[in-house]
């Protein structure tokens, strides 16, 4: 049993499990009749997609995590896994999950390996060039929920648009608030994450809050495209709205603590607004 548990160390469970979600959500909304089988299929794909970026992540980062406390002790750093035997491992879950995803739509499965490649070989690389790596990374965290909706329609549209767009804007202040408690950390590796030269300082607070700002509106229209009802619209906004004063107080006092209080913030919203969601969606 202890030479299972650095394997599934590797996978990163507690984020994929939280992008799992993501896309399960995006398949619960769309307006389509559920089988507990396909529910189990699509959830089980998202997990091992994101498994398998994570993987890749890991792989390229060996030398920076060995450098990290957060980080150190990771399967790799450690050599607990060799990095052949982790790349092999990641192949078999990436085929296994886009094979999954293929079974319910080659479009899903498309997006799915789009979203793959590019967390896996392009955000990864940026993180020590700079913060337009958080713009790149912020297109495969967003899509989860649009693979979720094409695994149930198989169809584009605005209604996968707007679940994209909601989860974009959502990962700015949500990757910069953890770059911001753990820019210490990040340093060492030579992580570069944070705007505006890397301060954490009330400049840095406004950008933030810039990009959280478009969630308040973005929250009106899932209901506008009749995708779920008023109340969830409600919530979203006052959600969004309480998030958005997170930043506000981020600006006054640019402390870890207040970073801190706007991570565990982000978490709160994406998970009360989804779920208001699916409890109103309209068939």
């Amino acid at each position: 049993m202890s030479s299972i548990k650095p394997y599934i160390a590797l996978l990163k469970s507690r984020l994929s499990i939280t992008v799992a979600f993501s896309g399960t959500f995006g398949y619960l909304l769309a307006p389509i009749e559920h089988t507990t089988l396909h529910i189990i299929i699509i959830s089980l794909a998202g997990y091992l997609l994101t498994g398998a970026a994570n993987i890749v992540n890991q792989l390229k980062e060996i030398d920076f995590d060995k450098l990290m406390k957060r980080t150190a002790k990771r399967p790799l750093p450690t050599q607990v896994i060799q990095p052949q035997q982790a790349k092999i491992y990641g192949i078999i879950i990436l085929m296994v999950s886009l094979g999954l995803l293929s079974y319910l739509s080659w479009k899903a499965a498309i997006i799915g390996f789009i979203s793959y490649l590019l967390y896996g070989f392009v955000y990864t690389p940026l993180k020590r060039v700079g913060p337009i790596s958080v713009f790149v990374g912020a297109i495969p965290g967003a899509f989860p929920p649009m693979i979720g909706w094409l695994a149930a329609t198989n169809e584009f549209g605005w209604e996968p648009g707007i679940l994209f767009a909601i989860q974009f804007f959502w990962q700015f202040p949500h990757f910069w608030a953890i770059a911001w408690v753990a820019d210490a950390d990040y340093k060492k590796a030579g992580f570069k994450m944070l705007p505006n030269d890397g301060k954490k300082d009330m400049k840095t607070a406004f950008t933030i809050m810039i990009y959280t700002i478009f969630l308040v509106p973005l929250g009106l229209v899932p209901y506008l495209l009749h995708m779920t009802g008023i109340q969830s619209a409600i919530i979203a906004v006052i959600a969004g709205t309480l998030f958005l004063c997170q930043t506000f107080y981020l600006m006054m006092r640019p402390t870890d603590k207040a970073a801190r209080w706007m991570m565990f913030g982000s978490f709160f919203y994406l998970l009360v607004v989804q779920i208001a969601f699916l409890f109103d969606k309209i068939s």
